[in-house]
């Protein structure tokens, strides 16, 4: 049995944000959510449910879902070229919410704040010491607030053992859960401060300057995915990573364009190139974490092409 053209689009339209969001979240790559979204809905259109008549969605999550974990276990198989960061995605300020985002049942913003939160660079970095059932159940029952019953349904899973997964995927985020900041326009505010005047200082070789923006243990990460040139382990310590960013700063071509924008709820920086040297990256997204007292503790660079799917172009 085939589902019509014009049930497939309405379907789109109305589950499409819906599932964009939940499948960003299990993956942390906007390339993969895209292709997940896309596979969901021909699945919708090939091989339909026996029951047409019901609520889709419920369906469309569980074929999503199934999708998700099968990507993330060959993923874990394949291995990944260097450090894996999630991909960017542009979130804007905290008055609305991206077109992509699934919106608030009863259109409570206070909502929204947990949804920025899940696909922040912490977070979805914390989700990677998850199993593929664990990160699902943490997302259904924290994020998306389903209940045990649902989320068992989408799963495939006895309740009983969707009570167990998520109480280990609550253990394992135990770290994450002790150092956690809510993402609020302060924070905002100071992790852009941070940065461009942590950069500002390397540009104006205040080496000084830079030393004491940085925290003691700050780590450095960059993704290049094999792709570009980039560090293939984290650069971690004060002194490590100074050193690094110093010699990068040194190489800063004239040509070199920069913009400012709210990427994964926080502040970041968008660099691009016209004429990169070979090896190197022609745009990547800087962004960084700041520690209650306003020094930097981690360092974001995202180089990989396929990362930068859901980033515009700076406009010269």
């Amino acid at each position: 049995m085939s589902v019509p053209t014009a049930v497939i689009e309405d379907l789109f339209k109305a589950h499409e944000r819906f599932l964009w969001g939940l499948c960003y979240r299990m993956t942390g790559n906007a390339a993969d959510a895209d292709d997940l979204v896309q596979e969901t809905f021909i699945r919708a259109m090939k091989t339909p449910p026996a029951r047409t008549d019901e609520p889709w969605r419920p369906w469309l999550v569980r074929v999503a879902m199934n999708l998700c974990r099968d990507l993330l276990r060959y993923r874990k198989r394949r291995g990944y070229d260097g450090p894996w960061l999630p991909s960017p995605i542009e979130t804007g300020d905290e008055t609305s919410l991206p077109s992509y985002e699934p919106e608030d049942a009863q259109g409570n913003p206070a909502a929204r704040y947990d949804l920025v939160e899940s696909v922040s660079f912490a977070f979805l970095l914390a989700l990677e010491a998850l199993t593929p059932a664990q990160r699902a159940v943490l997302l259904l029952r924290d994020v998306f607030d389903y209940s045990v019953e649902e989320t068992a349904a989408a799963l495939g899973m006895s309740e009983s053992n969707v009570k167990t997964t998520h109480h280990r995927a609550r253990r394992a985020m135990g770290d994450y859960d002790r150092s956690r900041r809510p993402i609020t326009r302060s924070l905002q505010e100071q992790t852009r401060r941070a940065l461009e005047t942590f950069l500002t200082c390397l540009f104006n070789h205040d080496v000084t300057g830079a030393a004491a923006l940085l925290a003691d243990d700050v780590r450095q990460v960059g993704d290049g995915g094999g792709e570009f040139i980039a560090a293939r382990v984290p650069i971690v310590g004060r002194e490590k990573v100074l050193l690094f960013n110093s010699r990068v700063a040194e190489q800063k071509p004239a040509d070199a364009l920069f913009e400012w924008r709210v990427f994964n709820g926080l502040p970041a920086l968008v660099i691009e190139l016209a004429d990169p040297a070979r090896g190197y990256a022609p745009r990547w997204v800087m962004t960084c974490e700041v520690d209650e007292t306003g020094r930097i503790r981690q360092i974001h660079s995202v180089l990989a092409t396929r990362k930068l799917t859901a980033v515009r172009a700076i406009k010269s």
